[in-house]
């Protein structure tokens, strides 16, 4: 019987995944011009990395298995009287494309809404199902 609800659980932790990884975009987002962090240096873009698992019937689906950080250089700009300039006048701001976030927030977007059709979808052929049993 626990097979039957199988597609409902791996959407439903896809769509929570999605869901962190939106907000981890929007973070990303947020910290475009970020220059000081209480790390140290500029703000580190993030990104999640997904694993799905089938361990049997009750436990199946997609987990984010760590939130990592991009270890690409800073964009060095020369604005000598910004108050986190280095000695040289150069200020170093995240590594961070906003249009590339934005590509990947419209995809996690597309994902998340492709699984809440997928559980509409489950639910209506499910009720069906029961419609067809009453008769």
């Amino acid at each position: 019987m626990e097979e039957m609800f199988m597609p409902l659980k791996v959407s439903a932790t896809a769509l929570e995944a999605q869901k962190i990884r939106m907000n981890i975009i929007a973070s990303n987002i947020a910290n475009v011009n970020s220059t000081s962090t209480p790390e140290g240096g500029p703000y580190k873009r993030k990104d999640v990395m997904f694993e799905s698992y089938l361990y049997d019937a009750s436990s199946v689906g997609v987990n984010i298995s760590k939130i990592v950080e991009d270890q690409s250089p800073p964009k060095k700009v020369y604005e000598p009287g910004h108050p986190d300039a280095d000695k040289d006048g150069f200020v170093s701001y995240p590594n961070i494309n906003t249009m590339e976030e934005m590509v990947n927030l419209i995809d996690a977007t597309h994902s998340y809404e492709a699984n809440l059709t997928l559980i509409a979808s489950y639910k209506d052929m499910f009720n069906k199902t029961l419609d067809i049993t009453k008769v």
